[in-house]
């Protein structure tokens, strides 16, 4: 078979942590390649398109953009650093002939790095290092490439993937340079690697047309739009192609326009050869790791796969009495009908009816990918109510039942060693190594059970007073390791409809933490605190100072409230327990018992508790 090579295009993915200046890297290859002129306003984290990456410093989805080099195309796909979408990284990477590892210069290659390097490394994909923030004042650069050494060789990697290039970067001030101690002016050395380093895409001239579509996106013009890398062949406007879908399904289309990527934003093209990343519309019914491919030879490309999700969360519609008066959207064909949008795009989420009909069981990679996907719904007007996280189970070869075991790494002050090991063993977690460089600080290494990181994360933050860093990823699923208690404490729950009161909050105050203020709507059955003990309360804070013929009902001292922490959907997803829901509205986040009614709810704890003790 001859193969033929595409000189004028690379395709780069780019592989780093939350925070280690991904984004802004890009930022500088747009302004030195040429795409802005000089005097030409420019965003800063141009990449980062959503509004919630732009609030978090994160990134969430996946994205392409072009910038040139001379004549030669350099496609990048921006990835995201957080193991939860782990979806996008594997579609991303599909793409893609090379990749660029972006290391910051104190912290190192950290555990969501190892997860998405590991992917590239499976795909054996070219590799180049960049470390990147050289200029902090907590710079260990010679340190950190030993780190980046040693992560290689932990991954297995090949003699090949060792010998990569090493670059030293400041993205901020787009400089980066071959040599530490060498004088830098721009990116041109990056430049440079791109090109001399990373393979050009080959083809065989002989194959017809063939593209991978690993990206799904939408047009109000011109309706859906599959993005992927053509891997042979050339592709026109006004085609007539086929597409192949899963179970060998094949569906007609016509071409009606494509498009290539130039910066961030997409051009139209007469036509695209064989290696370039296009966008094609004209398809309507199409998914991820679909093949579109000629009439006369249609051939399927391997499906792109994905790792099983690991966490589960029903979503179902707002059944309290408060429902439809924050929201747009609420019944359940709206929700459902946004899911299955969602799944299109997303390859990581699944999504099954549940046994009670209006409900549906969501399934992904973890509790923070489903944080955002409510966040993002609550935006877009969605009523909604959601159940807590719960990790899913498979079952051994032996029928043995096994869980899924994250490998857990924490960095924090030795003051605050101890407290963080314990809460850790009492959710099962297993010390597997310690680094205690005499510094003050050290770095703790553990096996826990997913299950028992569900809420951990928060209460990590308040026992480290805000220092501790915590990082995660998904080792592999392992024997049930036993019980783990959700929550020591109960919860303080409304026993009747109607407004907080101050003087009813006040007086509930030394019972626990407050999560209404004076004014906030209550109902039967919601829960406006947390309880010091660890049984449910039913309790009245609409209770108003009674007027007697002595005094009038406004004398008296007057009544100060503790400020209340504002409830954020993270907080609210890892407070809850198995009997009881978030409400979620584009206003507001409530939380309430999935069954409203005290006596009903009483009735099934006494079932509950009959059953445990059979």
């Amino acid at each position: 078979m001859s193969t033929k090579i595409n000189e004028n295009i690379r395709n780069i993915a780019i592989i780093a942590h939350v925070d280690h200046g991904k984004t802004t890297l890009v930022d500088a290859l747009f302004r030195q390649s040429g795409l802005y002129r000089d005097n030409q306003a420019m965003d800063d984290r141009v990449m980062d398109s959503m509004d919630l990456e732009r609030e978090r410093g994160i990134t969430i989805a996946a994205k392409n953009c072009a910038v040139s080099y001379g004549p030669v195309k350099i496609n990048i796909i921006d990835t995201p650093g957080h193991a939860d979408f782990g979806g996008e990284v594997e579609r991303s990477l599909a793409m893609a002939d090379g990749a660029v590892l972006l290391v910051d210069a104190s912290e190192g290659p950290l555990p969501q790095t190892r997860f998405v390097l590991k992917k590239a490394l499976d795909r054996e994909l070219t590799i180049i290092v960049v470390v990147n923030k050289i200029d902090r004042k907590d710079a260990r650069t010679q340190e950190v490439l030993n780190e980046v050494y040693d992560l290689f060789i932990d991954l297995d990697a090949t003699e090949k993937q060792l010998d990569f290039p090493v670059l030293y970067a400041i993205g901020r001030e787009g400089i980066a340079k071959t040599e530490l101690e060498g004088e830098g002016t721009d990116l041109k050395p990056l430049f440079e690697a791109l090109v001399n380093h990373i393979p050009a895409p080959k083809f065989n001239p002989e194959e017809p047309f063939q593209m991978l579509v690993a990206d799904l996106g939408y047009s109000d013009f011109l309706g859906r739009l599959a993005i992927g890398r053509i891997m042979a062949g050339q592709a026109k406007q006004n085609d007539s192609l086929v597409c192949l879908g899963e179970g060998g399904t094949v569906t007609t289309l016509r071409v009606s326009r494509l498009q290539t990527y130039r910066g961030p934003s997409l051009i139209d093209a007469a036509e695209a050869n064989a290696g370039d990343i296009i966008v094609l519309a004209g398809i309507e019914d199409v998914k991820i790791g679909d093949t579109i491919c000629t009439k006369d030879a249609p051939k399927a490309l391997p499906r792109i796969t994905v790792d099983e999700p690991t966490v589960a969360m029903k979503f179902g519609i707002n059944t309290s009495p408060l429902a439809g008066r924050e929201g747009k959207l609420v019944q359940s064909r709206k929700i459902l009908e946004r899911l299955e949008k969602e799944m299109l795009s997303n390859v990581a989420i699944k999504v099954e009816p549940s046994v009670e009909g209006e409900s549906f069981l969501v399934k992904g990679r973890g509790e923070f990918q489903m944080a955002i996907l409510v966040e993002t719904m609550r935006r877009e007007g969605f009523e909604l109510s959601i159940g807590r996280p719960e990790v899913i189970f498979k079952k051994g070869a032996d029928g043995q039942r096994l869980e899924p075991i994250e490998r857990v790494f924490v960095d924090c002050d030795e003051a605050f060693m101890g407290v963080v090991t314990e809460k850790l063993s009492v959710r099962k977690g297993r010390m597997v190594n310690m680094v205690n460089n005499g510094k003050g600080r050290v770095r703790l290494e553990f096996s826990v059970p997913s299950r028992g990181l569900i809420g951990y994360r928060d209460e990590f933050l308040t026992d480290t007073k805000g220092t501790g860093i915590l990082n995660a990823y998904l080792e592999g699923y392992e024997p049930f390791r036993g019980e783990i208690p959700s929550r020591f404490t109960g919860s303080l729950v409304a026993d009747r409809s109607g407004v907080g009161v101050a003087y009813g909050i006040y007086n509930l105050e030394p019972r626990g933490e407050m999560f209404i203020k004076a004014g906030d709507p209550v109902y039967e059955g919601m829960i406006i605190g947390e309880h010091n003990r660890d049984n449910d309360l039913d309790v009245n804070p609409a209770k108003e100072k009674k007027l007697t013929n002595m005094r009038a009902s406004g004398k008296d001292e007057a009544t100060t409230l503790t400020p209340i922490r504002p409830m954020t959907l993270e907080r609210a997803i890892h407070f809850v327990r198995e009997d009881e829901l978030v409400e979620v509205t584009p206003l507001s986040i409530r939380l309430r018992k999935a069954e409203l009614n005290a006596t009903k709810r009483h009735l099934l704890a006494g079932q509950r508790k009959r059953a445990k003790a059979e």
